[in-house]
């Protein structure tokens, strides 16, 4: 029973592949990056592995675990690796297989157990309601059971003579290796094929499709969760009929409103970013091949449509951090595909993606109904204007103001760099000189609010009250001598 169950879990954590692979691209120091859920068999992994490795090698392989990542745990932690000098990641669980920027990582997406025969009738019995072919996507916890489905289709096609039409997807590889240059990189992964190639990636899927045909004519079957990776597909592909198979509780899902009104959202979201002033470039990851080109591409977007920006770096972000920087109107989160979409309610401004970023601040750009999320598709998807032309524009319509409004141009502050640097030291010192002049009790003009183009804009508008001084008296007063020693017993207790 004991070995029965030691080799289910070297089978389930890929143990023997995992060594093979490490000995061969010959790596001393492995950091294993376990998520939450899977960090209590962390050192039981270690163990094995390097009992393994010591059967295939004479070289000493170092194992350091890693958990609690600073962003997503789909995402490879190359920081955290650094620290340890690591020549390579080992990443264990759901992953969104994003090309990586310094380290190569292996991926052991895991073995979840799904009833093949049952998921195969629910597909058949789905699929004579449609005409349409399909295509069956998948969690990566499941890829290795699809050997299994495909066969299982097959069999069922042949003895009771249907004609079936589906694709199935492929994983797109189980090892990753950074390119030298960030923007090769950034071209992994691609949703949408262009005219020449039916190629489709997505989510560590990649399949292709017969010429001339496209995915909107197939009927998308999802294997797997309710996770944010069926989000991803749900709202990358909203022009299709999907319908998700749950394997934990062995039933088809065939009802997504709530994931339709997370599209409407969004596009409201983008309605009121467009009334920003002061935007904030939240870093949602830092090991994302592309990640700085994108940050880059985001500033030059926001300075051209009129309106400052500011970069943050804070890990995940939630409520009370964001917060703390109410001077900005909107956040534009630069993260991984699976961990892009934040619901924001809560937060006092709203977090939205580079691509709604795109549509909010590029003049004239419309919703087409196409929704990008790798980095490489949204930076293609527009295309900045001309100064010039920017500053002809006529005003906008604002939904929210209920009107015609003019973005305010900053790119003029730009245009000299020293009168820009000047200008904002004057506007802190104007900040600094309101905040310390409290005369009297009337504060109607501190209270006063006006529409802040800037953070030191914001600053200076800010209802900042204080210390309250009633007396004209500004004669000093005698100091006093205040308490000494321990809380616990001061001395004149």
């Amino acid at each position: 029973m004991e070995l029965e169950l030691e080799l289910e879990f070297e089978s389930r954590y890929e143990i023997n592949r995992t060594a093979e692979f490490i000995i061969s691209k010959s790596f001393t120091r492995i950091a294993l990056q376990f998520p939450d859920e899977l960090l209590k068999d962390s050192t039981k992994v270690g163990s094995a592995l390097k009992s393994k490795t010591r059967l295939l090698t004479d070289r000493e392989v170092r194992f350091f675990v890693m958990a609690d990542t600073t962003y997503g745990s789909c995402c490879i932690d190359e920081v955290g690796a650094l620290h340890f000098d690591a020549d390579c990641v080992v990443h264990y669980g759901q992953t969104c297989l994003s090309p990586t920027s310094v380290l190569p990582a292996f991926f052991v997406f895991g073995k979840a157990s799904i009833n093949v025969s049952s998921c195969v009738k629910h597909l058949i019995d789905y699929s004579s309601k449609s005409d349409k072919p399909i295509m069956i996507l998948y969690g990566l916890e499941y890829a290795h059971m699809i050997p299994h489905i495909r066969e299982e289709l097959g069999l069922v096609s042949k003895t009771e003579s249907l004609q079936l039409k589906f694709s199935v997807a492929n994983v797109l590889c189980s090892f990753i290796s950074p390119s030298k240059d960030p923007r090769e990189s950034m071209e992994h992964p691609r949703p949408y094929s262009d005219s020449s190639s039916r190629n489709y990636r997505l989510g560590g899927l990649t399949w292709d499709l017969p010429e001339g045909s496209k995915i909107e004519d197939y009927l998308v079957f999802w294997i797997g969760s309710d996770s944010s990776a069926f989000a991803n597909v749900v709202l990358t592909f909203n022009g299709c009929d999907i319908v998700r198979y749950d394997a934990e509780e062995d039933s088809l899902v065939t009802e997504f409103y709530q994931q339709r009104r997370i599209l409407k959202r969004r596009y409201y979201l983008v309605e009121k970013a467009k009334d920003a002033n002061i935007v904030g470039i939240l870093v949602g990851t830092l090991g994302v091949a592309g990640y700085l080109h994108m940050i880059h591409h985001m500033q030059a977007l926001i300075s051209a449509a009129g309106k400052n920006s500011y970069i943050l770096a804070m890990g995940r972000p939630n409520p009370a951090k964001l917060a703390n920087f109410p001077e900005c109107d909107v956040f534009i989160y630069v993260s991984c595909a699976q961990t892009a979409l934040l619901d924001s309610k809560e937060f006092m401004s709203p977090v939205i993606t580079p691509f709604e970023a795109n549509l909010a601040f590029s003049r004239g750009s419309e919703w087409t109904g196409a929704y990008l999320m790798q980095f490489q598709d949204v930076i293609n998807s527009v295309k900045l204007e001309s100064e010039a032309h920017s500053e002809s524009e006529e005003p906008r319509f604002s939904f929210f103001q209920g009107g015609y409004v003019e973005d305010h141009k900053t790119n003029d502050q730009a245009k000299n760099g020293e009168e820009d640097t000047g200008e904002t030291m004057a506007l802190a010192r104007r900040t600094a000189e309101k905040a310390l002049q409290l005369k009297g009790n009337d504060h109607n003009l501190l209270t006063k609010q006006t529409t802040a183009k800037s953070g030191p804009e914001y600053f200076l508008s800010r209802a900042y009250r204080g210390l309250e001084i009633n007396s004209d008296n500004t004669s000093p007063e005698p100091y006093i001598v205040g308490r000494s020693g321990k809380a616990s017993g001061y001395k004149h207790e």
